[in-house]
C-alpha cells in the first residue's frame, strides 16, 4: 500500500508517481502489469485524472509501456540490473608519473603565450555588437579569414582568397573534415613513411586504404608514389615529419604534375613553417600549384598555443561546392569569441611580432640544446635533424642499448620520445624537445639526460 496524504503540499499525482516508481524499481519484473487506472483510483479513493497523470509521467520516463487492451506494464528498458542502489563499478585509474624533465617535442612554455594582450583584445572585441543569438559562418568569420589570407600570401607564398579558407578546431579536425568531403571520389590515401601518425589515423577512421610511401633524402619518393594506388597524398614538404628533410622546388613541381595527371589531390601540411632557425623556409608548395590540386593545412598550435585549437585549411576552388553543400558548412568549428580575438591579434600586427619573438627565443633554446648535447655526449651521438621546429633529433653513433635507455630514463623521471613510436617505418631517433624548457632549465635537463645516456652505452 502507498501512503498518500491529501493534506500534503505535494500534489497527489506526484506522491503516487514517486511511490509507484520506487515500487517498480524494487519489486516489479519486466512486462509485469501494474493496477489499471480505474482499480488504482478505487483503491486509494482518488480521481482517475490523478492516476492518469502519475502513469503518464512514468510512461514518459520509460518506466512503463502502454499496450492496447492490456493496460500498463513495466518497460523492458528497466531491469533489476539498473537498480538505484546498485554499487558503482570501481574503475582502475592509471597512476600519472610526475616527470622531472619532459622532452616533449611539440611544446611551448606557459609564459610564452601573450595572455595579458589576448585578454585585452578579448574584452575589446567581445561586446554587444556581436550577434550571440545566431549560428555564424561555418567556414569561419570573414574578418579572420581575410587576415589569414594576408598572412599566408606575404609569409608563405600561398595564393588564395578568403573564400577558400575554412577555420577548424585543430589539425585532426581539419583532416577529418577533408576526409569526409572527398570520400565519394577517392579511396586510396598515400602518406610519407615514416610520417605523421595523426594523418594516417584520421583517414583510417574514414575507411580509406592507406598507401605508405617511402621518404628519401629529398622527401617523399616520387617513384614509389607513382607505383602506389594513392589518389590523395599527404606530405610535409618544408620540414618533413619526423626526418626533417625538405622537398626541393624542382621535385615539388614533378609531384604536382603527377597528381594533376591522375586527377588526384595533395595535402600540404606546413605544420611548423614559422620556426625555421637557419634559413627562411621554402615557399609553400601550394603557391606553385596551377591546377587547383593542393589543400594547404596550417595551424596556430606550434607558435601561439595548442590549447586554443585553431587551425585552417585552404581548399582548392573545385572542392568549395562540396563544402558548401555539406552539413558542416552550417556550423562554425571554433567559437566566435576565439575567432574575433584572434582576428584582432592578426589585424593589429601582434601575430607577426609574436612569431618573431617566439622564433628568436626558440632559436636560442635550439642552439643551446645543440651545444649542450655536443659537449656532454660528444661522439657518442649524432644529430639526425635540426634547424627547425621545437625538437632536435639525435641517435647513438656507438654500440648502445636503446631499450635500457628507455628504462633508465623512466627510473630517473625523464620523459623521452622516439620517432618510431609515432611515425612507423625503420627510421628511429630520440626527439629532444626544447620548447617546453626555459633557457635556465635546459642545462639541468641535459645534465640529467647525460647521466642516463652514459649508463646505456655498451662498452
Amino acid at each position: 500500500m502507498y501512503i498518500l496524504d491529501e493534506n500534503s503540499k505535494e500534489a497527489l499525482h506526484i506522491q503516487l508517481y514517486k511511490a509507484l516508481k520506487e515500487d517498480i524499481v524494487s519489486n516489479y519484473k519486466v512486462r509485469e502489469k501494474i493496477p489499471s487506472i480505474r482499480k488504482m483510483a478505487t483503491l486509494y479513493n482518488i480521481s482517475k485524472t490523478t492516476v492518469e497523470s502519475a502513469y503518464s509521467q512514468l510512461y514518459a520516463e520509460g518506466f512503463l509501456e502502454s499496450f492496447p487492451k492490456s493496460a500498463y506494464r513495466v518497460s523492458d528498458m528497466f531491469h533489476k540490473d539498473f537498480q538505484a542502489d546498485k554499487k558503482p563499478i570501481s574503475l582502475h585509474t592509471e597512476h600519472k608519473v610526475e616527470y622531472a624533465y619532459d622532452f616533449f617535442p611539440a611544446q611551448l612554455t606557459s609564459d610564452s603565450f601573450p595572455l595579458k594582450l589576448f585578454k585585452r583584445l578579448f574584452n575589446q572585441n567581445i561586446n554587444d555588437s556581436l550577434d550571440f543569438g545566431s549560428y555564424h559562418d561555418g567556414a569561419g568569420e570573414i574578418g579572420l579569414r581575410n587576415e589569414i589570407t594576408k598572412y599566408l600570401s606575404t609569409s608563405r607564398g600561398v595564393t588564395c582568397s578568403a573564400s577558400q579558407i575554412i577555420v577548424c578546431s585543430g589539425f585532426s579536425d581539419a583532416m577529418g573534415l577533408l576526409a569526409k568531403l572527398v570520400r565519394q571520389k577517392y579511396n586510396y590515401f598515400g602518406m610519407e613513411h615514416p610520417g605523421y601518425h595523426v594523418a594516417r589515423r584520421v583517414f583510417e577512421e574514414y575507411n580509406y586504404n592507406i598507401e605508405k610511401i617511402a621518404v628519401k633524402t629529398d622527401g617523399i619518393s616520387l617513384t614509389d608514389l607513382k607505383k602506389s594506388k594513392a589518389q590523395i597524398v599527404y606530405i610535409t614538404p618544408s620540414h618533413q615529419y619526423p626526418t626533417g628533410v625538405i622537398i626541393p622546388v624542382a621535385k615539388r613541381q614533378k609531384i604536382l604534375e603527377y597528381i594533376n595527371s591522375i586527377d588526384g589531390l595533395i595535402i600540404e601540411d606546413d605544420y611548423d613553417s614559422e620556426l625555421s632557425y637557419y634559413n627562411r623556409p621554402i615557399p609553400a608548395l601550394q603557391g606553385l600549384d596551377q591546377c587547383d590540386r593542393v589543400v594547404y593545412m596550417g595551424t596556430f598550435a606550434k607558435s601561439l598555443s595548442p590549447t586554443l585549437r585553431v587551425s585552417y585549411m585552404v581548399l582548392p576552388y573545385h572542392l568549395l561546392p562540396l563544402f558548401k553543400q555539406s552539413y558542416d558548412a552550417h556550423f562554425p568549428r571554433v567559437s566566435l569569441a576565439i575567432q574575433k580575438t584572434l582576428e584582432a591579434f592578426l589585424a593589429q600586427g601582434h601575430w607577426e611580432r609574436h612569431v618573431r619573438k617566439i622564433r628568436t627565443l626558440n632559436k636560442k633554446k635550439h642552439n643551446l640544446m645543440k651545444k649542450l648535447l655536443q659537449d656532454k655526449l660528444g661522439e657518442s651521438m649524432k644529430i639526425i635533424a635540426e634547424g627547425g621546429g621545437l625538437a632536435i633529433l639525435i641517435y647513438p653513433s656507438i654500440i648502445f642499448d636503446l631499450e635500457k635507455l628507455k628504462q633508465e630514463a623512466h627510473k630517473a623521471k625523464i620523459k623521452l620520445y622516439f620517432a618510431k613510436d609515432r611515425s612507423g617505418g625503420d627510421f628511429e631517433a630520440i626527439r629532444m624537445g626544447f620548447g617546453g624548457f626555459t633557457l635556465e632549465e635546459l642545462p639541468q635537463a641535459i645534465e640529467a639526460f647525460t647521466i642516463v645516456w652514459k649508463k646505456t652505452i655498451i662498452h
